[in-house]
């Protein structure tokens, strides 16, 4: 592949990325938080429509994990957890992360993210190839066919699978020097010195720890939960007992969580506090890969529904699964700096329940009737990141339109039922009882969903700032709407506008806008 082409293509999606960025503030979605006092890294506020969306995507997750699953019940476990917890399930010894410096530029980078970007490039070099190829030979082109025999895919592919072996063998020996070495020899250079002069790599535990009590002392220690999945262990026997669960079942729960990331980097794709949505679905020993690839399946159906591509998600199975795991994948979203994960779906065998058993001495086991047998129960897990996710949905709606008359509108293709705002109530003029007859479809609509009013600067202005923000639908009242009780009802994406009584409007919103569509 052309070097050239291969950059320009880059600076394209690091401008598309700043636009997206600089969006989300100017329109009110997200914030630097505490800005006025020059913002504090890696850190973020969602503002008046960024935390609409932020909650409607979670409400999608909610209903499709928890409301349409008679199997799976919710929790809302609290931050703080006793110490113990954390020793038990391998955070305090294992929660680590390897880091590498640049000495000249002072710069601190995750050595494993160095090494998955020299892959990606080639695995790119790869679709590239395949894009070309495609355009050349059409509708015969036999794409499994080419990647088997094309010379430049096989030796890219060589290169991907040499490196990802040797990357493989140095984490599970837990080789810091032979992680380095293959930073060295893969001639990976500092993107901001443009130098290799590397630090050894080094490890870096990525909790917060803070002190419980007057008294700061190391037996006061306490920390801000790394996952939300722990606070689901430990109440397992809690929500066994209370729910009338029985095997297979799920605990889900939607909740902050904080790592100490050093290297935080773009905007809220890794960031120091966070939110996950997880559920952890407990099984009988054995069956554990049935349900592994049930959820593998289920949770993709899932982020396809948001309106995303194929070509924008992928699987990527984990090169070393966690000191917990049987088998890891990630589902991972083609953000506009590369596939990044989003979603992690996880067996987690015995390990957890197991832990908590032999570090609180309480026995956490499930008795199977149908069996007649005491067991602790494997589980698997899904845990998708919902800032990840909010971020995803942004990148695949933001659009930047040359219209027919060449005017340029900015809009946001949001599935109606995760935009912020569903409706936008337009009266054509601040007079002639136009606001007042638009104020009475606010009260008639507003109990059902979230409105904007807005009656300042000319219709198309206002229509163009709803496209910004993502409105699906604008009504716009005008003198004829005084004459036959109809409005104009316009649509965001086709900007086709079509006149409806009024009698109609709830009718008609509702089914645009209901879950039932995206469900």
């Amino acid at each position: 592949m052309d070097y050239n082409i291969y950059l320009c293509a880059m600076s394209q999606q690091d401008d598309l990325f700043k636009n997206i960025v600089s969006h989300c503030k100017e329109y009110g979605f997200i914030f630097p938080s505490s800005e006025i006092y020059d913002g504090l890294g890696a850190v973020y506020d969602y503002g008046p429509y960024g935390i609409e969306l932020k909650k409607n995507i979670q409400d999608f997750w909610w209903k499709a994990m928890v409301q349409l699953h008679e199997n799976i019940v919710g929790l809302d476990s609290a931050i703080f957890m006793h110490p113990t917890t954390w020793k038990a399930s391998g955070h305090v010894d294992a929660f680590n992360d390897p880091l590498i410096d640049n000495k000249d530029s002072k710069k601190r980078y995750r050595a494993d993210v160095l090494i998955e970007d020299v892959v990606e490039k080639y695995r790119q070099k790869n679709d590239k190839e395949v894009e070309k190829a495609q355009k050349r030979f059409g509708d015969a082109f036999d794409e499994a066919q080419f990647r088997a025999t094309n010379p430049n895919i096989l030796r890219n592919q060589a290169k991907m699978d040499e490196i990802e072996t040797r990357f493989k063998a140095a984490l599970e020996a837990g080789d810091m020097a032979e992680i380095k070495q293959i930073i060295v020899d893969l001639e990976i250079a500092c993107p901001i010195s443009g130098t290799r002069n590397w630090t050894e790599v080094r490890q870096f535990n990525l909790m917060f720890s803070t002190q419980l009590g007057s008294v700061a002392d190391e037996s006061s220690t306490i920390y801000l939960r790394p996952e939300t999945a722990q606070g689901i262990f430990v109440n397992f026997l809690n929500v066994l007992n209370t729910s009338r669960q029985r095997i297979p079942f799920g605990i889900a729960q939607v909740g902050k969580a904080f790592r100490n990331e050093i290297v935080a980097r773009q905007f809220i794709f890794r960031t120091r506090e966070f939110e996950q949505m997880e559920m952890q679905f407990f099984v009988r020993p054995g069956e554990e890969m049935q349900w592994y690839n049930y959820w593998k399946d289920s949770r993709m159906k899932w982020h396809r529904a948001l309106g995303f591509g194929a070509d924008k998600l992928r699987f990527h199975d984990h090169l070393k699964t966690a000191h917990y795991a049987n088998a890891a994948v990630d589902i991972e979203f083609d953000y506009p700096f590369g596939f990044k994960e989003m979603e992690g779906i996880h067996s987690r065998t015995d390990y957890d329940l197991t832990q908590h058993e032999k570090h609180s001495g309480k026995k956490l086991r499930y008795f199977d009737p149908e069996i007649n047998e005491h067991y602790v129960p494997y589980v698997v897990e899904t845990s998708v990141g919902l800032n990840r996710t909010f971020l995803a949905v942004l990148c695949n709606s933001y659009k930047e339109e040359t219209l027919e008359n060449g005017e340029t509108r900015v809009v946001l293709s949001l599935p109606a039922n995760l935009a912020p705002i569903k409706v936008a109530v337009l009266p054509l003029m601040k007079k002639d009882g136009l606001p007042e007859k638009a104020r009475e479809i606010m009260d008639v609509l507003k109990y059902d969903h979230q409105l904007f009013y807005d009656e300042k600067d000319s219709i198309g202005k206002r229509y163009r700032r709803q496209d910004a923000l993502g409105t699906p639908y604008c009504i716009t009242i005008d003198h004829q709407t005084l004459e036959d009780n109809t409005v104009t009802i316009r649509d965001r994406d086709t900007m086709a506008q079509e006149r409806v009584s009024i009698d109609t409007l709830e009718a008609i919103v509702g089914k645009k806008v209901g879950w039932k569509q995206l469900l």
